[in-house]
């Protein structure tokens, strides 16, 4: 049998395969973590349109009234509240000194009918809620409108029809207190 000289080199090659395994070094294998690329979205910003300056409201009190006793700016607001719906005879008692007193303030009015003591006792409590953002705690009277109770805790507010106001006479029953001046604006 004749061997071509393929067949020689590829007897070569089969002998060295058995013969002699060669030792290579191991591999690293490194793990490559996929990561799921988005497309950029370039968005182009408009001019924002142009804001017009508004009034700056501020929250602060006026000077005059920061200094103010708390009570008493209440008391006077709800007669302020009066006087803008034409009360008659406001005033204001001062009961802080006076231990058996409910509270800090009385705003004491008069009207001369149920209507009217409805619109003053509904415009002081407006004023109230306008001025110092306070609700009354309790309200009372505006069923008969003969006299309406509006209470703030430390201001009860009374709006009496005349004969009502006479009757009960609340001025004399509390003819301690002070008596705080109170001019509308």
């Amino acid at each position: 049998m004749t061997i071509t000289p393929a067949k020689k080199i590829a007897k070569k090659t089969a002998a060295k395969k058995v013969a002699a395994p060669k030792k290579t070094a191991a591999k690293k294998v490194t793990a490559v973590k996929k990561v799921a690329v988005t497309p950029k979205v370039v968005v182009k910003k408009e001019a924002a349109p142009k804001k017009v300056a508004a009034k700056k409201v501020s929250s602060k009190k006026p000077a005059d009234l920061q200094i103010m006793e708390p009570g008493l700016l209440l008391a006077l607001t709800v007669a302020q509240g009066m006087y803008e719906r034409k009360a008659e005879n406001i005033r204001i008692l001062d009961m802080r000194k006076i231990q058996s007193a409910s509270s800090d303030y009385f705003v004491i009015s008069s009207a001369d009918n149920d209507k009217k003591v409805e619109a003053i006792a509904k415009s002081a409590e407006e004023e109230v809620k306008k001025r110092l953002n306070e609700n009354p705690l309790h309200r009372e009277g505006f069923e008969n409108l003969e006299w309406v109770l509006l209470d703030f805790f430390n201001v009860v507010a009374h709006v009496f029809q005349e004969e009502k106001r006479d009757f009960y006479g609340i001025e004399q029953l509390w003819g301690d207190a002070e008596e705080i001046v109170f001019k509308g604006k």
